[in-house]
C-alpha cells in the first residue's frame, strides 16, 4: 500500500506503520465546532490529539487505510502540502493582548491566505507578533514580522532546528501594507536564487546577509 497522503509516517512497530495528520488552522484560531469535528474524527478512528507548537491541532495513532476517510470527515485542508513549501504563518493573539503595540493579527492573517502552500525551496515558517515580546518564537522562523509602536520590523533567516540561527533584522519601522510587500518580495527572491532544499538561513549565509538585504531592499523600493 502506497503511503496515504497528507500524512506523516511515525514510529514502525512490529512492520506495523501508523501516521499522524494536521488539519490547517490557520493562526491557530479556531470555531468550537470545528474543535469538537476534530476530536470526533480522532474518537472514531481511535487518534491520538496533540496540540503541536505551530498552533494545531495533530491527530496521531492513524491506521494507513482510515487516513483518506479522516481527511473526508474533517473537511479541512492540509496544513502543509508539500515539504518545499510555506508550512505555516503563526501569530500571537495581538488584538485580544495588552501587550500589543499594532494589531498584527490583520496583517499576520492576510498573509497566512496569501502564503498558505505557496512553493519554496524548502519548508518555510513565518511568526508574525504584535509586539517586542515576539511570541510564537518569531525571531526563529524563517521570516518573521514583529511590530513596535512605530511599526513593523521584518527579521529573516531565524531557525530552532538541527542547525539554530538567530534572525537578521532586515528593515524596522515599517507600515502594515509595506511589511506585507517585503514578505512576498523576500520569499519570491529566496525562490528565484536559493538551490532547492537549503534553508533560509543557510541561503543567506551562503551570499552574506549584506547582499541578501541590499538585493530585497532594492526591489521592494522600486515596488513602491
Amino acid at each position: 500500500m502506497d503511503a496515504p497522503k497528507y500524512a506523516t509516517l511515525q514510529k514502525v512497530r512490529d512492520g506495523k506503520k501508523t501516521y499522524g495528520v494536521t488539519p490547517r488552522i490557520p493562526g491557530g484560531f479556531i470555531k468550537p465546532d470545528q474543535l469538537i469535528k476534530i476530536a470526533e474524527v480522532a474518537a472514531k478512528y481511535n487518534g491520538t490529539l496533540k496540540i503541536t507548537s505551530g498552533q494545531r491541532v495533530a491527530i496521531l495513532g492513524l491506521q494507513p487505510e482510515d487516513v483518506d476517510k479522516v481527511w473526508e470527515e474533517l473537511g479541512m485542508e492540509p496544513a502543509v502540502l508539500s515539504p518545499y513549501s510555506v508550512k505555516n504563518v503563526e501569530m500571537c493573539p495581538a488584538s485580544f493582548c495588552k501587550r500589543a503595540k499594532q494589531n498584527s493579527l490583520r496583517l499576520g492573517m492576510k498573509l497566512e491566505k496569501t502564503l498558505y502552500g505557496a512553493a519554496a525551496p524548502n519548508r518555510t515558517k513565518v511568526g508574525v507578533a504584535g509586539c517586542r515580546n515576539a511570541c510564537t518564537s518569531v525571531y526563529s522562523k524563517d521570516i518573521g514580522v514583529i511590530a513596535d509602536v512605530d511599526g513593523y520590523m521584518v527579521t529573516v533567516g531565524g531557525s530552532a532546528g538541527f542547525h539554530q540561527r538567530l534572525s537578521d533584522i532586515v528593515t524596522v519601522g515599517l507600515t502594515e501594507d509595506d511589511a506585507f510587500v517585503l514578505v512576498k518580495i523576500i520569499l519570491e527572491y529566496y525562490n528565484h536564487h536559493a538551490s532547492v532544499g537549503e534553508k533560509m538561513g543557510d541561503f543567506i549565509d551562503r551570499i552574506s546577509f549584506t547582499k541578501f538585504q541590499k538585493d530585497v531592499m532594492e526591489i521592494f523600493k522600486k515596488s513602491k
